[in-house]
């Protein structure tokens, strides 16, 4: 058994936060896997508004935030074992964005993870990080789960633990920014603007809202957040419910789910049916407390609020990426030159398997071979058994003759066929390739791969880029 650090940060719309825990890392004894367990949280850092200077993301003060966090969570680099950052909401949309990303793999290391812009990758966290243990509870009912922060609402839909749908609108909390304790306009995003000029509200920074006016604003709202999630494509067919749909939500046939929210509406409306008071008006300085009063008023989602509460609203998506983001592989990767890792952005070109045509593994190695940090596969064998192994083992060797011996190729596969199909590949060892076979790790809906270096054994794993 050894014990590892977890780190979750999450910059979003309107707050940043940092969650860390310690883990143990132990092997089962009946799977023979290692596994995380025991996570427990060491620090959980005070939840701060995300500084920005004009339009633009502060680094130097995010600089100074992950100084004292690093401080009050006693976690060195080296001994981060797994989780990472992500920008969220109206965040990743910052002109900046990508200098704050620089900045933050320069800290933690190119192994762990920091994203922009995921909206996917978000959902599948929040609906991990704060109902998966309330959907394996209840296996047989499809749970929709909407994380509702400043900027976006992403949605998930899950069963028995799995997510099996993700969306994103561009519907939040901070589109609208109001004077703390008034509804005097502040700023509006280009959504917020867009949606002022639609419902034909003449207002600027400067003028004051009228209930009337929030009264309409939060009915489109409800209105887009209602129809996602009932499945209804011609509540979006108008165009400025086109421009707040980033990811189209299509939960399919799924009857009569359990609704559950996270992201700070949702606290807010988890914590109001607890007894909680609302907080004073708009003391936030956005829409966000009115928001979570309609929806907690909702006729059909009203009855869960109290029946159905999940593990953790506010925070849901760090503590998705802390407990749920880092995968671990089986205990026999291939992995002939360890010196190639930790491995970064590295992109999942496609799947291969015993019926795969010469012609589709070599269309597929070409791409590789074309992208400056090599390429990965899926590899997905139907029956695993040791000749099936052979003989595509064999057949991929035939076709990565002329494969770059210096050029990163990574090889997902579910089953536990590491070593045996790495050696099969590179021919015993005759092809001198960087070839890295990860097994037991299922990659489906990822279009990236990040891979930290060898630890125990095993390597941490984080996929994002996750598709519809």
């Amino acid at each position: 058994m050894k014990t590892v650090q977890l780190l979750g940060l999450d910059f979003g719309t309107t707050t940043s936060g940092a969650v860390m825990a310690s883990a143990n890392l132990v092997r089962n004894t009946v799977t023979g896997r290692m596994e995380l367990t025991e996570v427990a949280e060491q620090f959980r850092s005070d939840l701060v508004f995300t500084p920005y200077q004009g339009d633009r993301l502060d680094e130097s003060r995010i600089e100074e935030l992950l100084d004292s966090w690093f401080r009050a969570g006693g976690v060195e680099r080296d001994d981060l074992f797994g989780g990472g950052a992500l920008l969220t909401g109206l965040t990743a949309q910052a002109e900046n964005a990508a200098g704050l990303i620089g900045l933050i793999r320069r800290r933690l290391g190119d192994a762990l993870v920091a994203r922009a812009d995921d909206p996917c990758l978000e959902a599948w966290l929040a609906f991990m990080g704060s109902c998966a243990g309330l959907s394996r509870r209840h296996p047989t009912r499809p749970i929709i789960n909407l994380d509702i922060g400043g900027g976006t609402t992403n949605l998930a839909l899950g069963l028995n633990g799995e997510v099996l749908a993700t969306g994103c609108l561009f519907v939040g909390a901070r589109h609208v920014q109001v004077d703390a304790g008034s509804y005097r306009l502040v700023k509006l995003s280009r959504y917020g603007r867009a949606l002022l000029d639609s419902l034909q509200i003449s207002k600027q920074p400067g003028d004051e809202l009228s209930a009337a006016d929030v009264d309409v604003i939060l009915g489109f709202y409800v209105h887009l957040l209602e129809n996602a999630v009932a499945g209804n494509r011609q509540a979006f067919q108008s165009e400025i419910a086109c421009l707040h749909e980033q990811i189209a939500f299509r939960p399919g046939d799924y009857m009569d789910p359990i609704v559950t929210l996270s992201g700070g509406v949702g606290e807010l409306v988890y914590g109001y049916a607890q007894g909680k008071p609302w907080p004073a008006t708009t003391v936030f300085g956005d829409l966000g407390i009115d928001l979570a009063g309609r929806l907690h008023d909702l006729p059909n989602w009203g009855r869960f609020w109290k029946s159905y509460p999940p593990e953790s609203a506010g925070r849901a998506t760090v503590y998705g990426l802390l407990r749920h983001g880092t995968q671990i592989s089986g205990a026999t990767v291939f992995l002939p030159h360890p010196e190639i890792l930790p491995l970064a952005d590295v992109p999942i070109l496609g799947t291969i398997g015993s019926d795969s045509p010469e012609s589709h593994l070599r269309q597929l190695l070409d791409l590789a071979r074309r992208s400056q940090r090599g390429g990965a596969l899926r590899v997905e064998l139907a029956d695993p058994n040791p000749e099936t192994v052979r003989d595509f083992g064999t057949k991929l060797a035939d076709t990565l003759q002329d494969y770059p011996a210096e050029h990163p190729l990574v090889l997902f596969t579910p089953h536990n066929i590491g070593k045996t199909l790495g050696h099969y590949a590179t021919a015993w060892g005759a092809l001198p390739l960087r070839l890295v076979v990860v097994d037991e790790i299922a990659v489906k809906n990822a279009q990236y791969a990040r891979l930290g270096e060898l630890r125990e054994q095993v390597i941490p794993v984080f996929v994002y880029g996750m598709r519809e």
